[in-house]
C-alpha cells in the first residue's frame, strides 16, 4: 500500500528534532510494509530531499527568505507575532494543492493521510477528488482551537470533515471537539514513545514483548478503549532519592505548560527535602526566572528551583535518570490552547518516573488518576505540592503507579498497536472505495 502523508512540518535534515513522533510513526509504517512519501512546505528555499529513506516533497510558497511560516514554532504563534505572515497562507495552500496533484498523478498513492486538516485538507482535496484517492484526516487539537479566535474556520473544518473517508484524533479530548463540529466516527490514534534503545527498539517493546491483536476504536467518549487482556508488567523500582526528592519538568516555556504554577508550588515544599528542575527554553523563560526569584525571596525555605536551559541528549537523559517524579502542570491558556495528548508523559513513564499532571486536554488519556499517575486540577500549586509530598513519603505508591503506567503504555501506546490500527483504517477505506466502484 502507498500512502502520501501531508503535514506542515517534517525534519529538514537528519539531526533535525522537528515532529519526532511523526518521523517515528512513518518509520514504523514503513517497517510494516507501507510505502510512504511526505508532502511538506519548504523552509527558506529547502528543496525536496530524503530522510531515513523516505522522500520528502517540499513545495515552495514564497521567496526563500520569507518561507518561515512553519517549522521551529507553530504557525499560529508566528502569525500572532508577525501578522504579515498571514499573507503567505494563500500561496501556501495553492502551491501545496498543485504539488499534491502532481505527486498523485505520478505516484498514485492508495491513501492520502493529511495531518493538521486546517489547512492541509484543502491541499489534499483536489487530488483526492481528481484521482479518487481516499482521504484520511488526522487532528492534533491546535486546528480545532483556532475556531475560538477565527469563527470562519469552523465551516471550513466542518466541510473538510465531511469530505474525508476516515478521521483520526490524537486524544479523546480532540475527538470530542471534532464530534462537536460534525457527528462522525473518529478513530483514536495517539503517539507512542520516540525514545529508542541502543538496539533501535523502543523501551516498551524491549520490556513488553507481548503479542496481541488490536482493534480500531471509535470515539465519542472521554475514556478510550485500548487492547484487551494485557498482563500487568512486573512492578518496577522507584529511582533512588539522592539528598533531595527531584521534581522534573521538560518542555517549552509557554503559557499552556503551566510552569508558573509549578514554581508557585515551591512555596509549599521544604528546601531541605525537594528540588524543582525545569528543562527547556521559550518565550516565557525570562518571566519565569523573575517569578522564581520572587518566590525564593518571599519564602527562603521554599524548594530550590533550577533552570537548566536547553540540554544535550546526554544531559537530558541524565535528568530523567536522577529525577524522582515527572510533572506536566498544564493549563488551558488565555487563547484556549492546552495539551492535545502529552507525549512527553509517555516517555517519562517509559523511563521509570511517576507522573503528576493536570487534568486537562488529552492528559487523562495517558494518566489515569491513582492508576498510572496522579492528576490534579489545573492552576493549583497546593495540589501539585501535596502530590509530590505523597510520592516522597510513600515509595510503595510510586511502585504501584509505575506498574500501572507500564500497563497503560502496553495497552494503548505501543507503536505496533498504533500502526496496526492505522493500517486497518487504510485497508478499510481502500476496500470501501473498491466496493463503490
Amino acid at each position: 500500500m502507498k500512502v502520501l502523508v501531508i503535514g506542515s512540518v517534517y525534519p529538514r535534515f537528519q539531526e533535525d528534532a522537528e515532529v519526532p513522533w511523526l518521523r517515528t510513526s512513518i518509520a514504523h509504517l514503513k517497517k510494516a510494509g507501507t510505502e510512504i512519501q511526505v508532502l511538506a512546505p519548504a523552509y527558506k528555499g529547502l528543496k525536496s530531499h530524503d530522510i531515513d529513506g523516505t522522500h520528502v516533497n517540499r513545495f515552495r510558497y514564497a521567496p526563500a527568505a520569507w518561507e518561515i511560516l512553519t517549522h521551529e514554532e507553530g504557525a499560529p504563534s508566528k502569525m500572532a507575532s508577525k501578522p504579515w505572515l498571514q499573507l503567505l497562507a494563500i500561496p501556501y495552500i495553492i502551491n501545496g494543492f498543485f504539488q499534491c496533484i502532481r505527486i498523485c498523478r505520478k505516484w498514485r498513492p492508495d491513501v492520502i493521510h493529511a495531518h493538521w486538516p486546517f489547512p492541509h485538507a484543502y491541499i489534499a482535496l483536489g487530488a483526492a477528488k481528481l484521482f479518487r484517492i481516499p482521504l484520511v484526516l488526522n487532528f492534533h487539537g491546535a486546528e480545532l482551537l483556532l475556531i475560538r479566535k477565527k469563527k470562519w474556520v469552523k465551516p471550513l473544518l466542518k466541510f473538510a470533515i465531511g469530505q474525508a473517508q476516515a478521521i483520526f484524533a490524537n486524544s479523546s479530548f480532540t475527538a470530542s471537539k471534532i464530534k462537536a463540529l460534525r457527528n462522525v466516527n473518529v478513530e483514536w490514534s495517539p503517539y507512542g514513545t520516540t525514545l529508542e534503545t541502543k538496539d533501535g527498539a523502543t523501551p516498551s517493546s524491549v520490556d513488553n514483548r507481548i503479542k496481541r491483536e488490536s482493534r480500531p476504536t471509535k470515539l465519542g467518549m472521554i475514556e478510550p478503549n485500548c487492547w484487551d487482556s494485557v498482563p500487568t508488567p512486573q512492578r518496577p523500582l522507584p529511582h533512588p532519592v539522592n539528598s533531595k526528592f527531584k521534581i522534573l519538568f521538560v518542555g517549552r516555556h509557554i503559557e499552556r505548560k503551566g510552569i508558573t504554577y509549578l514554581i508557585e508550588a515551591a512555596k509549599y515544599l521544604p528546601a531541605d527535602q525537594f528540588e524543582i528542575r525545569i528543562v527547556g527554553v521559550g518565550d516565557l523563560t525570562k518571566q519565569l526566572h523573575v517569578i522564581a526569584n520572587e518566590v525564593k525571596q518571599s519564602n527562603p525555605d521554599s524548594a530550590e528551583i533550577i533552570f537548566t536551559g536547553k540540554l544535550s541528549p546526554e544531559d537530558l537523559a541524565n535528568e530523567y535518570r536522577t529525577a524522582n517524579v515527572f510533572t506536566l502542570p498544564a493549563i488551558v491558556d488565555s487563547k484556549g490552547d492546552t495539551e492535545g495528548l502529552g507525549v512527553v508523559l509517555i516517555e517519562a513513564m517509559e523511563l521509570g518516573l511517576p507522573i503528576v499532571a493536570s487534568n486537562v486536554g488529552g492528559i487523562p488519556d495517558v494518566v489515569i488518576d491513582g492508576e498510572s499517575g496522579i492528576l490534579v486540577q489545573e492552576k493549583d500549586p497546593v495540589a501539585l505540592a501535596d502530590a509530590f509530598k505523597r510520592l516522597a513519603a510513600d515509595p510503595s505508591l510510586t511502585e504501584r503507579l509505575l506498574a500501572g503506567a507500564r500497563k497503560r503504555i502496553s495497552e494503548c501506546f505501543t507503536w505496533d498497536g498504533i500502526i496496526k490500527r492505522q493500517i486497518d483504517v487504510y485497508n478499510k477505506v481502500v476496500s470501501s472505495k473498491a466496493a463503490a466502484h
